[in-house]
Parts: structure tokens; C-alpha cells; sequence
């Protein structure tokens, strides 16, 4: 993809309106284009400054009535209840269609809502990390390599497990971006799919039941836990899924020596 298709579809990808294949395409031209890069962060601040809640006007009470007393006495017609003229149906015609025109608009300027944005986002992450050469910053099936590894690279600790004995094994971890900030990826694995699980804090946020949705044939699963909020995604169907999650946050306790000889 060139310079002149990219900046072409750049407004459809700041509002998460193209595939994946397109989006993956733009963002590897992304990488290697200085100068799109600033186009792109000119589009995406004017994008954010248009979606500005400050931007929206909310009309005061009697407005509509003072200007349908204002038509009337400019079309010459009484103040009270009468037939309109047809005048005044063009106007009104042309009035509905002015404010259809510009919450059309506003719609368009505000893009996708923004949980739906970031599970584009999300699953555009994953996807690229299946990408040869992207999946780990380090690898290893070890937590207490992979642990200690975010230190100093994130301004927070995320929680890792090991699984391996359930049948989701550590793969490693790397560093993404996702919700305008930095956040940890997590690598596990079962039988031959992958599952990348970011987590990022959220200071003061409930605890969250997780909820889950399928996307272009992926199934993508966010909740919020210990004050902090995760989101997984795999082409794992859902039940193994919901297992994982499960394991996650309650692994089964190591056999003592013991109970295993018993």
C-alpha cells in the first residue's frame, strides 16, 4: 500500500470502518512512513477534537417555540394556532432536513462507540501479533522470567500464572498499546492456538463479570479484576475460553508431594 492509498483510507481506519486486511496493510505502511505518520496524527487529534463533548450544544427550553413565533410574525401570519402557509412547510421541510444532515454528521465525526472501538483494537492486536516475529518481546514458559520482565517497561505489575498444568501454558510476553496507553500482553497456548491476554490497570474500577463477543472469527472476552481490566482473545472456541478465563484468576493448588504419592 502506498502513500496515496493510505492517506485515502486513513478516516475510515481512525473510525475502525475497514477489515482487517486493510487495517493491518495500513498500519504496516505506518510503520515505515514518516510522513504519513503525521498525517495520521493530524487526522486522529482533528478526529478527538471533534468528538469533544464541548463541541455539543444543548438548546434552551422555548427555543423551538420562539422560533416558530419568529416564522410567523416574519410570514406575517397571527401568533396563534393556525394552519400553516406553505412557506412555512418549505421552512419546516428544510429545517428537518438540516438537522438530519447534522446528526448524520455527528454521527460520522464520533466514529464507532468507544467499547466497540477498542475491541477492534484489540482483536487487531492480536491478529498482528500471529504475525511471524511478533508474538513475544521474551519468551519463555517460566512466570518468574516472564514476571520480572515488565519491570520498568510498565508502571504497573501485571498478574502472570502459570497454566501449564491445565493445559495453557506460558508462551512469554511482550509490550502493546492499546487504549491510548502502554499495556502488558500476555502469551498462553492450547493445543495449537494462541491466546493473547492484555491487561492494563483501572484504579477504582468494580470487579466485572467477563463478557464476550466474536469478531471476524474470533471470540474476545473483557473483564475487570483486582483493579485492573483484561481482555482476551484467541480463535479458541468459547467454552475452552470461559475455562481459561476461569483458571486464570483461580488455578487449582500444586499436589503436595505427598498427596501425590497417594
Amino acid at each position: 500500500m502506498d502513500c496515496t492509498e493510505t492517506r485515502r483510507l486513513l478516516h475510515g481506519y481512525l473510525d475502525g470502518e475497514w477489515d482487517l486486511v486493510s487495517s493491518l496493510e495500513i498500519e504496516a505502511h505506518l510503520q515505515e512512513c514518516a510522513a504519513c505518520v503525521r498525517e495520521y496524527q493530524d487526522q486522529q487529534a482533528l478526529h478527538t477534537a471533534l468528538g469533544a463533548a464541548s463541541l455539543s450544544y444543548q438548546p434552551p427550553a422555548g427555543l423551538e417555540r420562539r422560533i416558530r413565533v419568529a416564522i410567523r410574525k416574519a410570514d406575517g401570519a397571527p401568533t396563534g394556532p393556525r394552519v400553516f402557509p406553505p412557506r412555512l412547510f418549505s421552512l419546516a421541510a428544510a429545517a428537518v432536513f438540516l438537522l438530519v444532515v447534522a446528526w448524520g454528521l455527528g454521527r460520522a465525526l464520533a466514529g464507532p462507540p468507544p467499547e466497540a472501538a477498542l475491541a477492534q483494537a484489540v482483536l487487531t492486536a492480536h491478529v498482528r501479533s500471529l504475525m511471524p516475529g511478533h508474538l513475544e518481546d521474551v519468551a519463555s514458559t517460566d512466570q518468574h522470567t516472564v514476571k520480572p520482565w515488565f519491570d520498568g517497561r510498565l508502571d504497573f505489575a501485571p498478574p502472570v500464572v502459570d497454566l501449564a498444568a491445565q493445559g495453557f501454558p506460558l508462551k512469554g510476553g511482550r509490550l502493546d498499546y492499546l487504549a491510548d496507553r502502554p499495556v502488558a500482553a500476555l502469551i498462553y497456548g492450547w493445543q495449537q492456538h494462541i491466546i493473547n491476554v492484555f491487561i492494563w490497570p483501572a484504579p477504582g474500577a468494580p470487579d466485572a463479570a467477563p463478557q464476550t463477543e466474536t469478531r471476524q472469527g474470533y471470540n474476545l472476552s473483557h473483564w475487570t479484576r483486582g483493579g485492573m481490566t483484561f481482555w482476551a482473545a484467541s480463535d479458541l472456541n468459547l467454552a475452552d475460553l470461559q475455562q481459561f478465563i476461569t483458571l486464570l484468576h483461580s488455578p487449582p493448588p500444586a499436589a503436595s508431594p505427598s498427596a501425590a504419592r497417594r
